[in-house]
């Protein structure tokens, strides 16, 4: 399963916290990889997510167009060409 990039900031974010809130060295510089890797991850998360709405937005165009040729298609074999179409 992939994390969301929202999963991520907030993961980074709350590890930034705990480095800033830390008392021990070790542990700020933990939660600060820890929170470079979170970030790191989300910015993947934001390019699969963008990717994602893109393949999205082209099928969506496709089928739609799909549709207008078939109506298109219709409209080719009516009896009555010349009369046009009601449009419901």
């Amino acid at each position: 399963m992939e994390p969301s990039s929202t999963f991520c900031r907030a993961q980074e974010a709350m590890q930034r916290d705990r480095a800033d809130n830390a008392s021990l060295e070790n542990e700020r510089a933990i939660a600060r990889r820890a929170a470079n890797a979170w970030g790191t991850e989300a910015a993947f998360a934001e390019r699969r997510e963008a990717r994602r709405e893109k393949i999205r937005d082209i099928a969506e165009t496709a089928r739609s167009q799909s549709e207008q040729e078939i109506s298109e298609e219709e409209r080719l074999l009516s009896d009555n060409p010349d009369r046009g179409f009601a449009n419901f």
